[in-house]
Order: C-alpha cells, then structure tokens, then sequence
C-alpha cells in the first residue's frame, strides 16, 4: 500500500487516487529495483503492470505517462536503471571490419538445428512482442522457436507460420496471453486459422492465476464485441496483463510445460553434432587466418 503525500493511503481500484496525489520517492525506488532484477532488457510497459500488480500504481493511463516522464527524468540524470524500447531501433546493414572479423562472429553464431531428434515440434508462443527477449533468455538454448502475436496475425503471417511448422511430427504450441476478451480470443484465432498444432498449451493466464498470483485486475471494456463470451465463461469483465505476472513464474510456467514433452537425450546428440561441426568450422577459420588456403 502506498501512501499518498497527505499521509492518506489509495485504493488501487478504479477511480483510486489521482496520480498528483501519489508520494512517487518510494514508487521509485521500487521500480528500479524491479528492472535491476531481470537478467534482460526491461520495457516501460511491463515495468509499468509490474508495478499495478503490486497496488503501487493505479493501471491508468495517467499514471503510465507519469511513470514514463519520472523515470525518464531520472535516467538523464543517470539514477535510474536503462529501460529498452522495443518498438523503435537503428537500422543499418551488418559489416565487419575485415574477413577474420567476419569468420568470427560466423563462429559466434553457428548453431545446428537443437531440436533435431525430438518426438515433437514445439513452438513457445506469446501474445506480447515485448515478452520474446525474456523467452529467448531463458529458452534460446533449447532452440524452441518462439512466435509473438502481438494482436490478430495478418495471413502473410500466418502462412509464415505454416510454411515453418515440420508435419513430419505432431506440433505443439505452448503459448501465454493476457487475461482479458481479446486475450482469450487472439490466440483461439491464431490456432483456427493455422490449424496445424496438434496440441495447445495455454500456461497463462487464467482466471486461477489472477487469484492465485494475486494480480489485481482492471475493469474491462463493455464495448468489446467478445466481452459478452468472456463473461459467460468467467463470470465477470476484467483485464489483467500477462507483463504483470512476476518473470520467475512465467519462466516456471513455460518451463513445467516444455518438460512434458523435451527428450533431453535426443537435446545431448543434437549439442554433441553441433560441436562436431563448430570444430571444423574453428579449423577452417584458423587455416584462413593464417593464409594456408
């Protein structure tokens, strides 16, 4: 609970306390320590539902401009940890500062296909663009291709989807959204339109996990065309955010998933093959280097 500059505290539920009213030092304080502990970049949207899930903000609009002007505020100053904007880059053709530069970063990057060998062919799927970073952190290893919806997916998409998808295996799709009409609704589409999985995985979020994580939820739009399913299926119109549930539980929630089906052995011949070949890569970059060829 956070008090206010009056001494008086604020309910979190619509209609809560303005944000002027917010004593913002120890809200602050809080949100940098939250970005400091992932092991990945960190967006100003999931900052922002990680602070709402912890009643220390209002899920407003106001309250995310102001958390957004605050910290950038803070990070000029250099006394607040970097925040990534996904949606915006620097676009410019790789180059390297000579061939064995180039042979370098080759080396850096090669890798076999990890999942050669596996009964099936699973897919992490995510509703959120801004979440893939963290998937790719914790799972990149693996070699699981991971899929971001980021809203309904345009058939060019979707027939990328189709055209990636082995059919020499069953496919799996374990997949996070949030919990709200569209949430629900996005990947029920994504899965209709490719019809190539022969098995979904929703691992979050549901209705259970609001409860169970404590996730305070925000009042959902009655104009929502799907608003009427979802209440019949749940009972009530709300919106929780998949970026505010805590990063160790989403991993754990991927994680149990993966393990129903990931055959470790067939994992260990793929690593095994792959250092095979990165030798011989080594070797013929070290006989290039030396100008034997």
């Amino acid at each position: 609970m956070v008090l206010l500059l009056d001494g008086a505290s604020w309910s979190p539920l619509p209609g809560g306390a303005p944000v002027s009213r917010l004593n913002w030092a120890p809200i602050l304080t809080r949100a940098a320590a939250i970005v400091s502990s992932y092991d990945t970049s960190v967006t100003l949207r999931q900052l922002f539902y990680r602070l709402v899930s912890e009643q220390l903000l209002p899920n407003t609009d106001s309250s995310y401009k102001t958390l957004s002007a605050k910290t950038a505020e803070l990070r000029r100053a250099g006394e607040f940890p970097d925040l990534i904007d996904r949606g915006r880059s620097i676009h410019r053709h790789p180059y390297f500062a000579d061939a064995t530069d180039a042979l370098a970063a080759l080396i850096y990057q090669f890798r076999l296909d990890r999942t050669t060998g596996q009964d099936v062919s699973m897919y992490l799927g995510v509703e959120k663009a801004g979440l893939v970073v963290q998937l790719e952190s914790w799972f990149g290893d693996l070699g699981i291709p991971i899929v971001a919806l980021g809203g309904y997916s345009s058939q060019s998409y979707i027939s990328d989807i189709l055209g990636d998808v082995p059919t020499d295996r069953p496919a799996i799709l374990i997949y996070a959204g949030d919990y709200d009409p569209s949430g629900e609704d996005i990947d029920r589409d994504f899965v209709a339109r490719t019809g190539c999985w022969d098995k979904v995985i929703r691992v979050a979020l549901s209705a259970a996990q609001v409860d169970q994580y404590q996730l305070p939820p925000a009042l959902g739009k009655a104009t929502d065309s799907r608003a009427a399913a979802f209440i019949a299926r749940n009972g009530e119109l709300v919106q929780v955010e998949l970026d505010a549930l805590p990063p160790e539980t989403l991993r754990q929630l991927y994680t149990d998933a993966i393990t129903q089906h990931w055959d470790e052995s067939a994992y260990a011949s793929a690593l095994e093959r792959e250092g095979t070949e990165l030798a011989l890569l080594r070797d013929a970059a070290a006989v290039i280097g030396e100008g034997r060829w």
